[in-house]
């Protein structure tokens, strides 16, 4: 019988097929079921180890199919070192043999030792075997809170996950594990903020800032998310992903640890640093000079020590308050940014406007610039730093409902260069932009910005700064201010105290013409509601309960 018919119909129309629920909801749904009553914070590392496990493995066994096909390459299987180096110098890790996705999905319902003693053993022994991955991998899956038969269960549903398309896997993989970092920063709450950046605000970061070759340093890396949508910018616009280095840190171990897979799973080449640490009390990266930073510090962090760092040679701008750190990330980042370099932070709206502990005057000398005197008893010069602000819409982070807003900085507005296009002197300007009136909503909470949106705001940027980029003001969305304006406006950097409104369309109707008209329409829809409260009436009397 045709698919779609009734029994005993002919012509009935056919049902609909059912959509295939994408991969990743499908690995997420089936793998939430094992977390039971384990918190989300420590079953995230549980999911994504199993997905991280899963993609080397298979990784290593297409390397391994690879050299058994090549008359070359056959005798080095027989020597486990030599053919360890071979799989090193593709960028694929050296999986042992009871280290491998077979093997583990064959023991899948073992009790003794139970599959979570042989994953565990299997993390370690991968750990082992790879240099670049000792200390990172989890090993918690023999734990007395994780039911092993679910494990189990788990383990031979991810088998279904295939990492074969043309990208070597990291297109699927990247997918599920990007979806499974989102879903679990929702279940956080603010906590999943600290490691994860909502993918559009990533995104419309690197559209601005393009950074195309040079160093790129993430101050507070979280999951990696800055450094892979960086490398994808340079993938989809014709780079050679060999002209840029990244370089970040993270203070949370276990934050530290995600990143390390998130960007290993993605064959990036990154220097984090040989341990997590706290950025403002040890400084995994001194000296560096990035071409770009790229950051989303906690919002208005408050527990950042800045009492133990008053005379830190990094604050030139002002001392920033022991009480809120937002500051303390600008000159942070300033401090490590090249004399050509571009900077791009999210910050709560907060740091546009306050006044508190001196923020005011910090704010005033990255706008303007501070002359320093230096231990030596010269002096020198700071340049102003704000190139652009953007307003962003609400909603945008299923992780907090703070209004947030993004910060780009240069230590030259003079000129410069961007993806090979001369930039004019900005010196005295700022561009605004108010972009709260884009995005989608995608949930009942949660508000997503549109590729249009974002190339909206990152061609208006472009367009403000590049020579012959023909800019002009756009009224409720866009305004290059000057440094006069700014003054006179206390130097605030709300987008909204410059942009103005927004210019209506234009009406040609006369007003008598249109009074007459809405007037008409008015006694209309009042004729009209008399007429029904009689009917209502009416069909009450009709049933007893008239008046």
């Amino acid at each position: 019988m045709p698919r779609g018919r009734k029994p005993g119909t002919k012509n009935a129309a056919p049902k609909p097929e059912k959509a295939t629920a994408p991969i990743e909801t499908t690995l997420w749904a089936a793998a939430d079921k094992l977390r039971g009553n384990m918190d989300a914070a420590e079953y995230k590392h549980v999911a994504l180890g199993l997905i991280f496990l899963k993609y080397i493995s298979d990784r290593f066994e297409a390397r391994r199919r690879k050299a058994e096909a090549d008359p070359e390459e056959q005798g080095f299987l027989n020597d486990p070192e030599v053919f360890r180096d071979l799989c090193l110098a593709d960028n694929v890790f050296f999986v042992p043999d009871r280290a491998r996705w077979d093997f583990l999905k064959s023991n899948a319902t073992s009790t003794k030792p139970t599959i979570g003693e042989l994953i565990d053993q299997a993390m370690i022994d991968i750990e082992a075997e790879n240099a670049s991955l000792r200390g990172v991998l989890t090993k918690n899956y023999a734990r007395q809170e994780l039911d092993q038969t679910k494990l189990g269960e788990v383990l031979k549903l991810f088998s279904d996950i295939k990492f074969d398309d043309s990208h070597k896997g990291q297109d699927v993989l990247g997918r599920v594990y990007e979806y499974f970092l989102g879903e679990f920063a929702k279940m956080e709450g603010k906590r999943g903020g600290q490691y994860y950046t909502a993918g559009c605000v990533v995104k419309l970061l690197v559209e601005m800032l393009e950074p195309f070759k040079g160093r790129v340093y993430d101050p507070c890396c979280g999951s990696g998310g800055m450094f892979v949508q960086s490398e994808r910018f340079v993938e989809e616009h014709g780079g050679r992903l060999n002209e840029i280095s990244v370089y970040g840190q993270e203070s949370n171990a276990t934050t530290w640890r995600l990143a390390k897979m998130n960007l290993a799973i993605r064959s990036i080449e990154a220097n984090l640093g040989p341990k997590w640490a706290d950025t403002f009390h040890e400084d995994l990266h001194k000296g560096l000079m990035a071409k770009y930073v790229l950051a989303n510090p906690p919002f208005n962090d408050s527990d950042w020590g800045g009492e133990k760092l008053k005379d830190d040679g990094r604050w030139k701008y002002g001392v920033p308050p022991a009480g809120n750190a937002n500051f303390a990330w600008l000159q942070h980042i300033v401090h490590h940014l090249a004399p050509d370099g571009y900077a791009g932070v999210v910050l709560a709206n907060g740091s546009l406007s306050s006044q508190q502990s001196g923020e005011g005057d910090i704010r005033r000398t990255m706008i303007e610039g501070i002359e320093v005197a230096e231990p030596n008893g010269t002096k020198t010069v700071y340049p102003g730093l704000v190139d652009c602000i953007v307003a962003l819409p609400g909603q945008l982070f299923s992780t907090t409902q703070i209004p947030v807003c993004l910060w780009f900085l240069t230590r030259d507005k003079s000129n410069g260069i961007s993806r090979d296009k001369k930039l004019r002197d900005r010196t005295g300007e700022i561009l605004f932009i108010d972009a709260r009136g884009l995005g989608t909503m995608v949930s009942r909470t949660l508000k997503e910005l549109s590729d249009d949106n974002i190339a909206k705001v990152a061609n208006t940027y472009h367009a403000w700064r590049e020579v012959g980029g023909r800019y002009v003001d756009v009224p409720g969305f866009a305004k290059a201010a000057s440094l006069k304006e700014v003054e006179a406006q206390g130097f605030l950097l709300t987008p909204g105290r410059y942009v103005g409104t927004r210019e209506m369309d234009p009406d040609d109707e006369p007003f008598e013409s249109k009074i007459s008209r809405l007037t008409k329409d008015l006694r209309d829809q009042m004729t009209e509601g008399m007429a029904l409260d009689e009917r209502i009436r009416n069909a009450l009397a009709g049933v007893g309960h008239g008046w």
